[in-house]
């Protein structure tokens, strides 16, 4: 026995609305297969189904509901193939379309995400981006002290050899460069030649913020695991620059690559 649904139940099958269908009723596009003469009510079959969802999937693919009425009354089969098998290759290059779109938004969902997690770090930490720097470390200071800050420079002009002095420059700062648990002061380079006792410190992004003596060692520590946690970043050395507050204090800024 056939079966039939009322105008709403179809409306739902094929995600329609009962006003739809009526209109498609009225401009001779597709007929419910029953039609009460008493009530007027309209009762759809599974075949009415199927053209419903065909005209729902061409309206999706912006074909007109001319030009689709005009499918539904072709009288060559063949013509009728050719055409829905030109529509199936304008879906599956809509389909490609698609994921090319989506990649792209997947990719700046990507960079808002990060900018949003950049907005949560804690309270006086930043993204900063820093050129390439060369740096001399020191052969023997290890930790900053009154003393050694003193005419701090001083300290790399002896370890070099007389002969390259002049071929050295420094800025005017100081800090502790330290990878895997050995720390060393350092100086910043202006002008050197390739020696011993040198460090490049790659460009690009680092994960700053100031601290402390007296809380250096957590903060290194909490910046070290934001970058693992939020930049998955793996820090192989950290900066911890020396800012001078006054003329025998001292606090940081500590600098964690994010390469």
């Amino acid at each position: 026995m056939k079966r039939y649904m009322t105008i709403s139940e179809a409306a739902r099958e094929v995600q329609m609305t009962s006003e739809t269908l009526r209109h498609y009723d009225r401009i001779g596009l597709v007929h419910p297969s029953r039609k009460d003469p008493d009530t007027g009510y309209r009762y759809y079959s599974d075949l009415d189904l199927v053209l419903l969802n065909t005209i729902r999937a061409l309206r999706f693919m912006d074909v007109s509901l001319k030009e689709i009425k005009e499918v539904l009354n072709y009288d060559d089969l063949d013509r009728t193939i050719d055409f829905f098998r030109n529509a199936e290759t304008r879906i599956d290059e809509r389909i490609d379309e698609l994921h090319d779109c989506k990649a792209k938004i997947l990719s700046a969902k990507t960079h808002y995400e990060k900018k949003a997690q950049e907005r949560q770090l804690c309270k006086g930490t930043v993204v900063r981006e820093f050129p390439e720097r060369v740096i001399m470390l020191s052969d023997t200071l290890r930790t900053p002290t009154v003393e050694n800050l003193w005419n701090y420079l001083s300290n790399f002009y002896r370890q070099l050899e007389p002969g390259l002095r002049d071929s050295f420059a420094f800025e005017d700062l100081a800090g502790i460069y330290t990878q895997e648990e050995d720390s060393r002061l350092f100086a910043l380079c202006m002008r050197y030649r390739k020696i011993d006792g040198l460090k490049t410190l790659p460009a690009g992004k680092y994960l700053c913020t100031d601290c402390s003596e007296e809380n250096r060692a957590e903060t290194l520590a909490r910046l070290e695991e934001t970058a693992r946690k939020l930049f998955h970043a793996d820090p192989q050395f950290s900066i911890q620059q020396i800012v001078l507050t006054g003329i025998i204090q001292w606090n940081y800024q500590i600098q964690i690559p994010l390469i």
